[in-house]
C-alpha cells in the first residue's frame, strides 16, 4: 500500500480542492493503485489465494451450497435431448456418490470382532424370586441361554490412581422354580423413540464408564472418531471401530435427554440468564448453537436462529434478567440487558476509521461508555447514594444527540463505514432502555462474557469437526454439552456422573439428578 492510515487521515475534501491540477492527478493515480490493491485483497478467498477454507464466512458457504443445489436440480430437470450421453453418465455417477450414506452399505458383507480379550468376570442374571410362589431362587437353579461381553474401565482411587480395563461376560437365561414355573431373564432394551435411531440397551459391547471416556475424548478433548480409536488402541490395547465410537456418543446423548427438562426449569426460574449464539453447520446447512447460562446451570442446543428457539428455551413467562447481544429475538423480554462489550468494540472500529465524521461519533460513544462504566464500578464498591442515570444525564443527552445526528448517516454517501456508523446510532436509539438499565441496577453485569466463554470451547470444536452431519448428532452434542458444562460449573466431575446416567437409562430407570455445587477442589485447576 502506498498510503498509510496517517496519510489518509490528512486527505479530505478541503485538502483535495487546495491542490493544483498536476498534484491532484498524481494523488489520484496513487489513490487508484491503493484502491486496486485493496479491492484485490478484499476479493481474496480460499479458491484464489492461500487463505484457509475456514476463513470463509459461514453464511457465504451456505449461500454457495444452496446455489449449487439449485443448479444441480435445474440440470436434473432438463430433458434428455439437451444433454449428451457422457454428461448423463457423469451426472448419474455424481448423484449416486452423493446419495451414498456413510458407513456400511446395505448388502455389504459384515465383519465381526476379531479381538479376543481375557474375561475378567462373569455376571449371571437370574431371577431371585419366583413370580408364582414367591420362593427365593438361587444361581443353582439357573440355565444360561444367551450372553454377551461388556468392555468397561474402572477408575482408580485417590491413593491408587489409574485405569483398569475389564471384559465382563453377562449371562441370561432361565431360572427354574421347584414349583415348575420358569423365569426368563433378558437384557433390558429401551423403547424406540421417533427422534433417535440409536438404541439404548444393556446389550452393548461398551460399558457406561468406557462410554463416558469416549464422550470425554470427543467433546472435552476434541478428538475425532478416528483419533479416539487410535488412543484406545495405543493406550488401552482396545480396538473399537469408528462406527461403534460414534454410536457410543449418540447413545450417551439419548441417555441424557431426560435431564434437559430439569435444566430448562432451572433456567426459567433463574434471577439472571446470559444468552448468546454462534453459527453451527449440520450437513452443510447453517444452524446456530445457543448457550444459556445461569449461576449454576448451562444449557446448549443446536437450532435455527429464530424467536421460537428463544421462547422454547426460556418460555413466555420468564421474569428474570436476560443479558444478551442486540439480536432482535431477545427484545420480547422486558427485563433485558445489553452487552456493553459489543457496543464498545463497534465504537472502537468506527473511531479508528478514516472518515472524520465517523471518527467523531465513535469517540463520543467511547467517551460516554467508559465514563458510565467507571461510575457503575464505583457504585458497586460502595453504597448507592444517588441515581446514576440522573447524575450522568448530561453524558446520556450528549450521546442521544449524537445518535440522532448520525442515525441517517448512510444517506450522505455510500460506504461501509457510513452504514456501520448509522447502524450503531440506531442500535443505541432502539435499545436505549436495555443498554442503560444497568445504571438503575449497578449490581447487574455490563457484559455477556459468561455466555461467550461458555461457547468458546464449542467454537473450537466446530472449527475442528466442521459441525455435524445429522439431526441426531446435533441433538447429542447439545445434550452432552449441557450436562458437561453444568457439572463443571457446579464443580462436579462430569464423567462418573455421565456413566451413572448411562447405566440407569440402559435399565429403563430415571437418571439421577445433576449433583448440586461441590466444594471439592477437584476442578480448581
Amino acid at each position: 500500500m502506498i498510503f498509510s492510515d496517517h496519510d489518509l487521515r490528512q486527505i479530505n475534501q478541503a485538502y483535495i480542492e487546495s491542490l493544483d491540477i498536476e498534484t491532484a492527478k498524481k494523488l489520484a493515480s496513487k489513490l487508484l493503485e491503493d484502491l486496486k490493491e485493496a479491492r484485490e485483497r478484499l476479493n481474496q478467498n480460499p479458491n484464489n489465494s492461500s487463505r484457509p477454507p475456514s476463513s470463509t464466512e459461514p453464511w457465504i458457504i451456505a449461500d454457495i451450497e444452496a446455489e449449487e443445489d439449485s443448479d444441480a436440480a435445474g440440470k436434473d430437470s432438463s430433458s434428455g435431448s439437451e444433454r449428451s450421453e457422457a454428461n448423463e453418465k457423469k451426472s448419474d455417477k455424481k448423484q449416486n456418490t452423493k446419495s451414498r450414506k456413510p458407513g456400511k452399505q446395505k448388502g455389504a458383507e459384515g465383519k465381526g470382532r476379531t479381538q479376543r480379550l481375557k474375561i475378567t468376570g462373569i455376571v449371571v442374571h437370574f431371577a431371585e424370586q419366583c413370580a408364582i410362589c414367591d420362593r427365593e431362587l438361587t444361581e443353582s437353579d439357573f440355565t444360561a441361554r444367551t450372553g454377551h461381553y461388556v468392555i468397561d474401565i474402572i477408575m482408580g482411587e485417590e491413593d491408587q490412581p489409574g485405569i483398569t480395563l475389564t471384559n465382563v461376560k453377562h449371562l441370561y437365561g432361565d431360572t427354574v422354580c421347584p414349583c415348575g414355573h420358569v423365569m426368563h431373564s433378558v437384557p433390558h432394551r429401551c423403547e424406540k423413540e421417533e427422534d433417535w435411531d440409536v438404541e439404548l440397551t444393556e446389550w452393548h459391547l461398551v460399558g457406561p464408564m468406557l462410554m463416558s471416556l469416549i464422550c470425554c475424548l470427543a467433546l472435552r478433548m476434541r478428538l475425532s472418531r478416528r483419533l479416539i480409536g487410535e488412543f484406545l488402541h495405543d493406550w488401552l490395547r482396545l480396538r473399537l471401530s469408528t462406527g461403534t465410537i460414534d454410536q457410543c456418543i449418540h447413545e450417551a446423548g439419548r441417555a441424557c435427554e431426560p435431564l434437559e427438562e430439569p435444566l430448562l426449569e432451572c433456567l426459567r426460574s433463574a434471577y439472571l440468564v446470559y444468552a448468546d449464539e454462534t453459527s453451527w453447520k449440520e450437513k452443510g446447512i447453517l444452524y446456530w448453537m445457543w448457550a444459556f447460562k445461569t449461576a449454576d446451570t448451562v444449557l446448549l442446543t443446536i437450532s435455527r436462529r429464530t424467536k421460537e428457539t428463544v421462547e422454547r428455551i426460556l418460555g413466555e413467562d420468564f421474569t428474570g434478567w436476560l443479558m444478551s447481544d442486540g439480536y432482535k429475538a431477545y427484545r420480547y423480554y422486558l427485563k433485558r440487558l445489553r452487552c456493553w462489550g459489543h457496543l464498545e468494540r463497534k465504537a472502537e472500529g468506527i473511531g479508528e476509521s478514516l472518515n472524520e465524521k465517523a471518527q467523531e461519533f465513535g469517540k463520543v460513544v467511547l467517551k460516554v461508555l467508559k465514563a458510565l462504566m467507571e461510575a457503575v464500578y464505583r457504585a458497586r464498591a460502595g453504597p448507592l447514594e444517588e441515581d446514576l442515570r440522573a447524575k450522568h444525564g448530561d453524558l446520556l443527552e450528549e450521546l442521544r444527540l449524537a445518535c440522532e445526528q448520525y442515525k441517517d448517516f448512510a444517506k450522505q454517501k455510500v460506504g461501509k463505514i457510513y452504514e456501520k456508523t448509522q447502524a450503531l446510532a440506531r442500535e443505541f436509539l432502539n435499545d436505549w432502555e436495555a443498554i442503560f438499565r444497568v445504571l438503575e441496577h449497578p449490581e447487574l453485569p455490563l457484559t455477556n462474557n459468561e455466555a461467550e466463554r461458555t461457547l468458546r470451547h464449542w467454537v473450537i470444536l466446530r472449527k475442528l469437526c466442521y459441525g455435524t452431519r445429522t439431526k441426531q448428532g446435533s441433538r447429542s452434542i447439545g445434550l452432552l454439552a449441557s450436562v458437561i458444562e453444568t457439572c463443571r460449573l457446579r464443580n462436579v466431575l462430569a464423567w462418573p456422573y455421565l456413566a451413572e446416567v448411562i447405566a440407569k437409562r440402559r435399565k429403563g430407570l430415571d437418571p439421577p439428578p445433576i449433583p448440586e455445587f461441590s466444594t471439592s477442589p477437584i476442578l480448581s485447576i
